[in-house]
């Protein structure tokens, strides 16, 4: 996971509310306004899950929209667009060892919400070397192994890959690895390209937040 920073809501979700239609489905879900709503999903997110953070695209093939606070609980958060997140597909219709983020979560609750600054995801986020990702607080980490799944093999694998072709790509790199190009670095691996993110992106980040805190200011 990583923090995301949400944007405009789509118009159409702005109407929908105003007409005093209070529900997400069938009154807006059923309707072509869900095209609008994963597009600002996965532009505010940079094309990225926002809890495994593989590749999403904004079709129902491809991705889905996530209810941090679920709607069956949570009613009056149902066309919230800060309660509203793009996730991937999960493994949805597989074994349910092998689902993962929102297929896997269900109506099960989260303590912390990527997408809200004062629960300050990325403070309590953080990458092995082998891939994996775990978290300093017990509830969290619970979380994330036993509600979201994020530790599947595969999973480690293709976070480590992206790691060690940087660190590859780095070692190339001449000079000091100075405030300055941690910080380019950084820049670009958390702006990605247009806006679009790399696929697991966050692993290189907190890679280099750990070099950039012990190089002198």
């Amino acid at each position: 996971m990583r923090a995301i920073q949400k944007g405009p809501e789509p118009r159409s979700l702005t109407e929908h509310r105003a007409s005093g239609n209070a529900d997400y489905v069938p009154d807006y879900g059923n309707y072509t306004h869900l095209d609008d709503l994963r597009k600002s999903l996965v532009a505010e997110q940079g094309a990225i899950c926002c809890y495994c953070l593989q590749r999403i695209r904004p079709n129902e093939d491809e991705m889905k929209i996530e209810h941090w606070h679920c709607q069956s609980d949570f009613e009056n958060e149902q066309l919230d667009y800060a309660n509203m997140l793009g996730a991937c597909i999960g493994g949805e219709g597989r074994p349910r060892k092998l689902q993962h983020c929102d297929t896997r979560k269900g109506n099960s609750p989260l303590s912390r919400n990527p997408a809200n600054p004062l629960h300050q995801i990325e403070s309590f986020i953080r990458f092995l070397g082998d891939g994996t990702i775990e978290s300093p607080d017990a509830a969290l980490n619970a979380e994330l192994n036993k509600v979201l799944n994020l530790n599947l093999d595969w999973q480690k694998e293709n976070r480590k890959a992206v790691l060690d072709g940087f660190l590859e790509a780095i070692a190339k790199h001449k000079g000091a690895f100075t405030r300055k190009v941690l910080l380019r670095w950084i820049a670009q691996w958390n702006g990605g390209n247009g806006g679009v993110r790399e696929p697991y992106c966050h692993v290189v980040v907190f890679w280099l937040t750990k070099k950039l805190a012990k190089v002198t200011p």
